[in-house]
């Protein structure tokens, strides 16, 4: 089979490997869509992610969705010809926090893409068949796969507690900062903004049905926007603080975009409104949930989707959102050029 390989930083070539077997408890999936995360831009740009370093040729993407090609010889909850979606983390399931169904924070957890576990820009994937979950024929490839960043937004909107009667901000357009706002608004939020300052992004976020506020115009103060709810996805630091300061009394923060090491908040703020801050890992328990909110209609994630490139064309998907201010979310097609 053909795999997309980052050698090196900047340095992504097609290879050739064999096709994997299944384990008994395995699913061999053929890869349909790949969504590109920012994780795999920061791989390639960089060669590594804090403690991650890609010291060995690596094979990127997570966000992936397929057809299960092959079955092992103990699964029976999927047949060959299923259409599905892969969640890309596989916990050890003995450790004190799987066992307390906190299984994003087991510490020995193999994640695609993650070095030095190979991800899913390949034409096949073998995948434990219990993190391998139906989709219906009426979603389509590339949201199969971004049922992944929805799983984000959808442990963040659980992390926050987000209830019918709540306001949610949600801090940063991309395409966690959309999942959020897509899933807050599917959870019953009363009223859901999204902030940011590209254009293109904002207009995304209206057209899925949220509020939008463009702070490169008008500050979060200035709008007079207040929040019960904070989902902070844009990572970066002065935008933390503001949106921070516009949570109301008992309100619920999730730090889930990823900027710098260390972020200044306002701590009188905080401690005088009583504000819960929580990080946000991944998820856990989110893939029929997720799967469910698209199936039903109620997230469309097919709106984020900006550009589409083959297993020939991972280096242009990895540079697409630095080329063009407009892109969101490219994916990748491994069964084409």
């Amino acid at each position: 089979m053909r795999v997309s390989v980052l050698r090196g930083e900047r340095d992504v070539a097609v290879e050739e490997r064999p096709r994997p077997t299944p384990a008994p408890d395995e699913v061999l999936v053929r890869v349909g869509s790949v969504g590109v995360c920012g994780s795999d831009v920061h791989y390639y740009e960089h060669g590594r992610i804090g403690p991650h370093v890609v010291d060995s040729p690596l094979v990127l993407g997570h966000e992936a969705g397929g057809v299960v090609a092959e079955v092992g010889s103990e699964v029976t909850s999927l047949g060959e010809g299923q259409r599905v979606s892969i969640e890309p983390g596989v916990p050890c399931r003995q450790c004190r926090q799987c066992l307390l169904g906190r299984y994003n924070l087991c510490p020995g957890v193999r994640f695609f893409a993650t070095p030095p576990y190979d991800g899913a820009f390949a034409e096949y994937v073998a995948m434990p068949a219990g993190f391998v979950y139906p989709v219906p024929d009426h979603v389509s490839d590339d949201a199969a796969g971004l049922i992944e960043p929805l799983s984000v937004g959808v442990w963040a909107v659980r992390r926050t507690r987000v209830a019918p009667e709540d306001s949610v901000l949600v801090n940063g357009a991309g395409p966690i900062g959309l999942a959020s706002a897509m899933a807050a608004r599917a959870y019953g939020a009363r009223s859901v903004t999204v902030a940011d300052v590209n254009a293109h992004r904002l207009e995304l976020a209206q057209s899925a049905g949220v509020g939008v506020l463009d702070v490169s115009q008008t500050s979060l103060e200035e709008a007079g926007l207040s929040a019960d709810v904070l989902i902070e996805c844009s990572g970066n630091g002065r935008a933390t603080w503001d949106a921070v300061h516009v949570v109301g009394r008992a309100g619920r923060v999730a730090l889930v975009g990823m900027g710098g090491d260390e972020v200044t908040l306002p701590l009188p703020h905080i401690q005088e409104h009583e504000l819960t801050l929580t990080g946000a890992f991944r998820y856990a328990n989110t893939w029929p949930t997720a799967i469910e909110l698209v199936a039903s209609g109620r997230v469309d994630l097919d709106l984020m989707v900006t550009g589409h490139f083959g297993l020939s064309e991972v280096e242009a998907a990895l540079t697409a959102a630095s080329r063009d201010p407009k892109a969101v979310k490219a994916i990748v097609r491994p069964g084409q050029e």
